[in-house]
């Protein structure tokens, strides 16, 4: 198949890198000195699964060197998926199929605005996986899984037969993956707000009897606003979030708590600020989730933005 996976950090470096060493074409869209490295000495991918060293790639930064392919993987930071979704309609031809494995709840509506929803496929993916340097994705834990729709269409099968063939891919298709979007939302916004806010791993936080009530009544938040707009959670789910939260290393924490300490931009806006948002929007109160977004808020589009106001004073005392 011809792959290509827009946004070549994490999620994408490693779903691409698990590809590329199966035999399936695949480019990969980046920027930067992620760019540069790979274009200089191909991808790297650090796994418990294994090893992998891609040194010939095709690696750029503008999709039209690439044209029509199979299926687009979107797999980019949310802060940045309205410029990705534009740039991606040179690679959509008729047949095309776009696969999003970004966080939250709008990323379908998102990439419908620039090629035909019928193309667009939701999904949601289920890894710990981060860039560890320019070139380098480092992937921690078992096998990750892929949640896809698209179950019967003919490239979204092609794409799990070609995941089925790769080493350390566990995707799967269903009819309606609405629900799927949702329960990963709710789940990752109590897991990302807690590790975020508390500054600790998902096992501390368990550990100790307060930091534990606040990351239940995230959940819970989160669950009471699903209700509200007409995706309840599962029976049982409550005490299944806090099982597979247990099953992680006690010093794992969200992806966006990692971006935080390293003073990069976060996708705080569609996780407890959506929540918050949509709390309000269907009367159902958020307290907690409220707490995370307007304490963090200051430093969520990065470092340098958060530094400005310090700067500014500083001047001013000359």
């Amino acid at each position: 198949m011809q792959i290509v996976m827009m946004g070549s950090g994490g999620v994408g470096g490693y779903l691409g890198a698990q590809l590329a060493q199966a035999g399936e074409d695949v480019a990969f869209v980046a920027r930067g000195a992620h760019l540069e490295a790979m274009r200089r000495q191909g991808l790297q991918l650090e796994s418990p699964l294994g090893n992998i060293t891609l040194r010939k790639i095709m690696a750029t930064e503008t999709p039209a060197d690439v044209g029509f392919v199979d299926i687009v993987v979107f797999a980019v930071k949310l802060y940045d998926a309205e410029k990705a979704a534009a740039a991606i309609v040179p690679l959509v031809g008729p047949e095309t199929r776009v696969l999003t494995l970004q966080n939250g709840i709008d990323s379908v509506d998102t990439l419908a605005r620039f090629v035909p929803r019928s193309q667009v496929v939701g999904g949601a993916t289920y890894v710990s996986a981060y860039l560890q340097a320019p070139g380098i994705v480092v992937h921690r834990g078992g096998v990750p899984r892929f949640t896809v729709g698209g179950r019967g269409d003919a490239m979204m099968e092609a794409l799990r037969g070609a995941c089925l063939r790769a080493v350390g891919i566990d995707l799967q298709t269903v009819e309606d993956i609405d629900q799927v979007l949702w329960t990963k939302f709710v789940t990752l916004s109590a897991f990302s707000g807690a590790t975020s806010l508390m500054r600790a791993g998902i096992g501390p936080i368990l550990a100790d009897h307060e930091s534990r009530i606040f990351i239940e009544q995230l959940r819970d938040e989160g669950m009471a606003v699903a209700s509200a707009a007409d995706h309840p959670m599962a029976d049982g789910y409550a005490e299944h979030a806090m099982s597979l939260w247990r099953t992680f290393p006690p010093e794992t924490q969200a992806s966006m708590a990692i971006d935080f300490s390293r003073g990069k931009p976060t996708e705080l806006a569609w996780l407890s600020g959506r929540l918050r948002t949509l709390g309000n929007e269907l009367g159902v109160p958020t307290p907690a989730h409220t707490a995370v977004y307007r304490a963090l808020h200051l430093h969520a589009e990065g470092s340098e933005l958060s530094r400005q106001p310090r700067l500014d004073a500083l001047e001013g005392k000359k």
